[in-house]
Formats: C-alpha cells, structure tokens, sequence
C-alpha cells in the first residue's frame, strides 16, 4: 500500500487576486508540470509549519499571514499525497526560483501556463469563486428593490448570487431570478438558484444550492456547473464533501436580526467544523463586509450575507 505523505502547499496572494506559481525542475517528478509553492510536512511538524519552512527555503519569503483554506488528497504514480492548501496574503521578501525552473504570476481564470500537476484543477475552481456570496430577499424588498441593488454590489466587484425566493409565487420568481441571471451575467458573475432545480435548469442558472434537506435527501450530485449547499455541522459538511460540491455554507457564525435567539457558533467553532475540507465553505450569519478577513483566517473562503444583497454597503 502506497504511504500517504503530507504536503502544505501556498496560494501566496497579491492583492490584484494573482497568485504565484512554481515550474517543477528537471529531475524531479513531473518535471515541466506547474504547482503551488510548498512542500513535504516533516515528522513532528504541523502543515502550517512546514508551509512556513518551505516559503523560506524555495522562495525566500518570510510569511506574515497564513490561512487554513482546503485539503484535498491526489494519488500519482509515485505517492498518494494529502495536500494542505492555505492561503498567504500577506509575507515580506521577493520570490525566488531556488528549486523551480522558472516562477509566474497568474490567476485562476487565465493561468497562462501548461500542465498543471493533476492535483490543482479542483484548486483552481474553488479559486474562481468570489469571496462574497449574495443571497437575495426579494420577497421582503420588493423585485426591483433588490435588482437595483444586485447591480449596485457587482458594480463594486464580484459576488457570487443566490436567488432565494421561496416565498415569492412561481411566476414572480421566475421573473425575478431571469432579471437577476441578466444582472450576474454582464457582470461576469456567477448565479444559483436556491432549492428549484427546475427553476435553474428552465433560466440556464449557473447552478443550484441546496438546503439542508435537500442536501440529504439527494443521491447524487445535480448535474450542474457549480453546485453548493446550506451546511449547520460537520457530518453535512462532509457529506456535501462526498457528493463533489463546489462550495458549502455554514453557519450561523454570529447572532442575527432573523434568528435572535438561536445560538451562535462563533468563530472558534466555524474553524473546527469547516477544517480539512476539500471544498471551499462560506461564513453565513451576521456577516458584513468587515467580517471577511476574521472568516478567511478560521478557513472560510468568504462570507454569505442576506441583508447585505438588498443594501448598497454590505
């Protein structure tokens, strides 16, 4: 039976969104395939110890910041490695190619260089996701309340969509979600229907976000592009992990205006359910745009927020 051997690996981030990656040299496994910076966690180190020895050794950089992000597993033909992928934004030095062929700057929706270890393609979409995720109230605003509003905040940048709209009838929502797909599209932004897989399919919606008990009462994966799901502890977690969800949310982190009495998990708990996960998960619950950097270093990707969708500062 092959060993499975740790690896950290770094999605070292500049804040124009590009982030570094590395061309492996000859001589090694994989020579001329690209990866991300890291390498092997020792006996006796931690993942975020062993990235922080290894920016330091191959590239130079002395890491400020570094956060949990995803872990996924990879079998090659040499060793079944249990990646540890963590994001550093910030670090003092400038890269340098001590063990790689050469270095570049790219970004998840042009990387501009071939082939990648087979490993990152998973890393990659979760990289394209937006870091905020919008969910719509249209039914408490009013339809063009909140279609004004969605254009407002993909002005600013992008935003991952979620219309949720059980209470409006099926007519209205329908024409509500059809105006807000316009909207995501000309920004470039991704849009998913909360629940109605029918709904999605019949306005071509990017995807489809599961509830709870959708997510356990289905069998298989929807057949769309991008596919999430609402998340309230670990074993819902791993089980939209089993199904290859591309992202999940999980909350409430903090207390809300909705659910006054329902107990918070706070962010100590957030780090520890949504740890070792392979797919990206969103904070949900009393977030606003300040809460992002405090979700990103307990693990979030980001941060999913109602009231923010239908306000013009989130």
């Amino acid at each position: 039976m092959t060993k499975l051997v740790d690896v950290a690996a770094a999605v070292i981030l500049r804040p124009d969104g590009s982030f570094l990656l590395g061309q492996r040299a000859p001589g090694t496994f994989y020579p001329g395939y690209w990866e991300f910076p890291g390498g092997k966690v020792e006996p006796g180190e931690t993942p975020r110890a062993a990235l922080i020895r290894e920016l330091d050794e191959e590239l130079g950089l002395e890491v400020l910041a570094v956060w949990p992000w995803l872990m996924r597993t990879h079998r090659y033909e040499h060793a079944h490695v249990r990646l540890h992928f963590f994001r550093v934004p910030e670090w003092r030095g400038t890269p340098s190619d001590r063990v790689h062929a050469q270095l570049v700057w790219t970004t998840a929706s042009a990387p501009g260089v071939e082939p990648m270890l087979p490993a990152n393609g998973p890393v990659f979409a979760a990289l394209r996701l937006p870091a905020f995720m919008a969910v719509t109230q249209a039914a408490s605003i009013g339809m063009e309340a909140q279609l004004a509003a969605l254009e407002r905040l993909l002005a600013r940048g992008p935003a991952l969509i979620q219309v949720r709209e059980a209470a409006l009838a099926p007519a209205q929502r329908a024409e509500f979600a059809a105006a807000a797909l316009a909207i995501a599209r000309a920004a470039g932004s991704p849009l998913v229907i909360n629940a109605d897989i029918d709904l999605a399919r019949a306005i071509g919606a990017d995807g489809v976000h599961l509830t709870a008990a959708g997510l356990a009462a289905t069998g298989t994966r929807p057949p769309f592009a991008l596919v999430g799901a609402s998340c309230h502890g670990r074993e819902e977690l791993l089980r939209a992990a089993e199904l290859g969800l591309d992202y999940a949310v999980l909350g409430s982190v903090q207390s809300t205006v909705t659910h006054p009495d329902r107990a918070p998990l706070g962010w100590d708990e957030f780090a520890r359910l949504a740890a070792e996960l392979p797919l990206p998960v969103f904070a949900i619950g009393g977030m606003r745009q300040a809460d992002l950097a405090s979700a990103q270093e307990h693990g979030a990707h980001g941060i999913a927020a109602i009231r923010a969708a239908g306000s013009s500062a989130p």
